[in-house]
């Protein structure tokens, strides 16, 4: 069968065409091409990996959790021994044999769990401020750190009453008895001693805490304690590194049975100690001190 040629060559000259045009819209080497878009950048926050650690990571949960199961686990032994007695000897103004047992609770961090308050600032970029703090306790909101119920329960099944010695101010203690009932404690009016409650016979320096250990003290045998930072166990002064390396190497017999201490990496008296304790000194310069301390090799 014979094929005529001229279709096939109108093919060829369309299919050409075609290519030329493509590539007279193509970039050349001289054809300046357009830089990717910048990503957007999110501010660095010191409290960040710490806060959402709190907030999602089951090792903290459990961590919680088997603190307070291990401490139930010695309160009939704390019980039992008459001279047992969480309070320093410094704190101690009298005897404690015969008295009524007591534990003593900080508040924020051991008992509740307030990470929203700081999820909020590594969102907005800001620090602690006295104002947006007692707005978010008026909220009420905090949930209960985990196995603090469990030990409760089994302390006042016990006979032994329950104190919280915190550093929110006197002010905040009818929202803070409110939230600490919303998530299942029995919490007593007084058993709530805040930043600013009077200690006859006691001067207290500053957010201290010991004048109000020497209260529960004075009427109670305190079995054990539970805090977050070493200031909820007894008097740091001063705060600086070597202070409380000492308090911890003079006490280390009295922790996981006296004293039983909660994870909190997003705040405490342990960072102010690593910028000799100046919160007036400018951010910056108080990231660069605390990166100074950092250790790079044992």
């Amino acid at each position: 069968m014979r094929l005529s040629l001229a279709p096939l060559c109108l093919a060829l000259v369309l299919a050409g065409c075609q290519r030329e045009a493509v590539r007279a819209d193509a970039p050349t080497a001289d054809t300046p091409v357009a830089a990717p878009a910048p990503a957007a950048t999110v501010p660095a926050d010191d409290n960040l990996n710490a806060v959402l650690w709190m907030q999602t990571a089951v090792e903290y949960r459990a961590n919680s959790l088997q603190t307070y199961r291990a401490a139930i686990a010695q309160l009939d032994r704390a019980l039992k021994d008459k001279s047992w007695d969480a309070l320093d000897p410094v704190e101690r103004g009298n005897p404690a044999r015969g008295l009524p047992p007591a534990v003593i609770f900080d508040v924020d961090e051991t008992v509740l769990d307030n990470s929203p308050y700081q999820a909020r600032l590594v969102q907005s970029g800001g620090e602690y401020n006295e104002a947006l703090w007692a707005a978010w306790v008026n909220e009420r909101k905090a949930t209960a750190i985990p196995g603090v119920l469990e030990f409760a329960k089994a302390a006042q099944a016990r006979g032994v009453e329950l104190f919280f010695i915190s550093n929110r101010a006197v002010d905040l203690k009818p929202a803070t008895i409110d939230n600490l009932r919303s998530v299942g404690l029995n919490v007593k009016d007084d058993a709530f001693l805040g930043l600013g409650t009077v200690v006859p016979e006691c001067e207290q320096d500053g957010s201290d805490k010991n004048c109000r250990r020497q209260l529960i003290g004075r009427k109670y045998r305190v079995l054990m304690q539970f805090g977050d930072q070493l200031g909820d166990f007894v008097q740091v002064a001063p705060n600086t590194p070597g202070n409380r390396d000492a308090i911890y190497d003079a006490h280390r017999d009295w922790f996981g049975q006296r004293w039983w201490v909660l994870s909190n990496p997003s705040y405490g008296s342990w960072e102010p100690a690593l910028f000799d304790n100046n919160y007036r000194a400018p951010r910056d310069a108080r990231r660069a001190a605390k990166r100074e301390a950092l250790r790079v090799a044992h």
